[in-house]
């Protein structure tokens, strides 16, 4: 399972070796709502995802913030709640930064989106670029987990 951390927009995916891609998308929490809210919504919708497809490793990307630290804090805060949920599952899991993403699956660390999802888009055979970009980042980590693997 790949993750794009987030507390409004948490992208998830579930590829297997081979570049099969099993499911993704997003888990969604609107604005205004509590932060305590947003990360339960988060943390129950991945355990259900955990469930449906039962992973045995995951992926994260790894926060990188200049300038906004509020927002840091609080994509922080999801980024516990999913590190929790796969404690409980007993997941071990990979962390990578956007430069190492953007390395494994293009071969230049400073590609940009339109590259990325390009790339998502072939390895798996999709009709269309995957959407929304949050599930694409989050294909693209899990697919770099797998390149790891071998």
């Amino acid at each position: 399972i790949g993750i794009d951390p987030g507390y409004a927009i948490c992208g998830w995916s579930v590829v297997e070796k081979g570049f099969k891609l099993c499911d993704y998308g997003a888990i969604e929490t609107p604005a205004g709502m509590p932060i305590d809210e947003r990360l339960f919504v988060i943390y129950t919708q991945l355990n259900d995802i955990i469930a449906r497809h039962k992973p045995d490793a995951a992926a994260i990307e790894r926060l990188f913030f200049a300038k906004n630290t509020t927002t840091a804090l609080d994509v922080s805060k999801a980024v516990g709640v999913i590190l929790l949920a796969w404690r409980i599952h007993a997941l071990p899991y990979r962390e990578y930064t956007p430069v190492q993403v953007k390395q494994a699956l293009t071969g230049f660390g400073r590609a940009d989106k339109a590259q990325m999802q390009f790339m998502v888009q072939k390895l798996y055979r999709l009709k269309e670029l995957p959407s929304p970009d949050d599930a694409a980042d989050a294909l693209a980590v899990a697919t770099c987990y797998l390149l790891e693997r071998g």
